[in-house]
C-alpha cells in the first residue's frame, strides 16, 4: 500500500506515506489537508473518506514530497514566497491562494494560526493548532534530515525563524512534523538552534555524500541532520 491512515482523535488523522505524511483536521464547518504527501494523488479522496466537511488543501511548503494530491483541489493555499518553487519545473497545480503570517484560518471549533518559517524553503509555514495546542511543522522541525542543501534554501534564515518560533513556544505542547519522530515536544527547538549554530560557526563535523547528484555536507548535530551545500575543496 502507497500509504496508511492513523487517527489521532476524532477529528484529527495522519496520513503515513513513503518517509513523508500528512494530516486532516476537521472542524465544525470545514477540514483542513495539511500537504498530499509524495505518492498520493488521491489525497484529495481520502480525506474526503474521513470527514464530511469541505475540504481546505494547506501546504506547508511546495517540495514534491508534500504537493503530490494538488492536482485533484481547486486551489492550494500557501505563503506567496513559495511560489517559485511550487511552480518550477513546469509542474502544473491549481492556482495557489496566500496565506499570510498571523492569519487565523477557522474550521469551525477549532483555529489554525500561520507562521512563516522561511529556511527550509524561502514560504515554508507551520501551522498552529491554537485548541489543542499542537504545532503542525511541515519540515522546518524535526528530528529527521533537514535539507538546506540547494537553491533556495538558507541557514540563516532557518535559524531566525528557530528562534521566532520559540518565542510561542508556551502555545503549544505537542509539535507533529511531515517526517521522523512524532509527536515531540518543545525542548527539541533550543537543540536545533545549537546544532544550526555550531555549523553556521564551522565547528560542526561533517560527512560528504551526494544527493540528487549534488555534492552535499551531512552534519549530525544530534538533535537532527541537517544536509548542506558542500564548499570549494571538499
Amino acid at each position: 500500500m502507497e500509504y496508511e491512515i492513523f487517527q489521532m482523535d476524532a477529528a484529527t488523522w495522519r496520513i503515513e506515506n513513503k518517509g513523508v505524511r500528512f494530516f486532516v483536521l476537521a472542524g465544525s464547518r470545514r477540514a483542513a489537508v495539511i500537504d498530499t504527501g509524495m505518492s498520493v494523488e488521491n489525497a484529495k479522496d481520502i480525506a474526503a473518506s474521513l470527514t464530511d466537511q469541505p475540504l481546505m488543501l494547506i501546504n506547508t511548503h511546495a517540495d514534491m514530497d508534500h504537493t503530490s494530491g494538488n492536482n485533484a483541489f481547486e486551489t492550494a493555499h500557501m505563503h506567496p514566497a513559495e511560489y517559485v518553487n511550487y511552480f518550477k519545473g513546469g509542474a502544473k497545480h491549481p492556482t495557489p491562494t496566500p496565506l499570510w503570517d498571523g492569519e487565523i484560518i477557522d474550521l469551525g471549533g477549532r483555529t489554525l494560526r500561520v507562521i512563516t518559517q522561511p529556511g527550509h524553503t524561502p514560504g515554508s509555514i507551520a501551522l498552529l493548532d491554537q485548541e489543542r495546542r499542537v504545532l503542525y511543522a511541515g519540515d522546518s522541525i524535526q528530528d529527521g534530515r533537514i535539507f538546506m542543501f540547494g537553491p533556495m534554501r538558507n541557514l540563516v534564515a532557518y535559524r531566525q525563524s528557530l528562534e521566532k518560533i520559540m518565542r510561542l513556544a508556551e502555545q503549544f505542547d505537542l509539535i507533529y512534523p511531515c517526517h521522523a519522530s512524532l509527536p515531540l515536544t518543545n525542548e527539541i527547538i533550543p537543540r536545533l538552534m545549537e546544532g544550526a549554530d555550531r555549523i553556521l560557526r564551522g565547528e560542526a563535523a561533517f560527512t560528504l555524500t551526494s544527493m540528487h547528484g549534488t555534492r552535499v555536507r551531512v552534519y549530525d548535530v544530534g538533535a537532527a541532520t541537517f544536509l548542506c551545500d558542500s564548499q570549494p575543496g571538499d
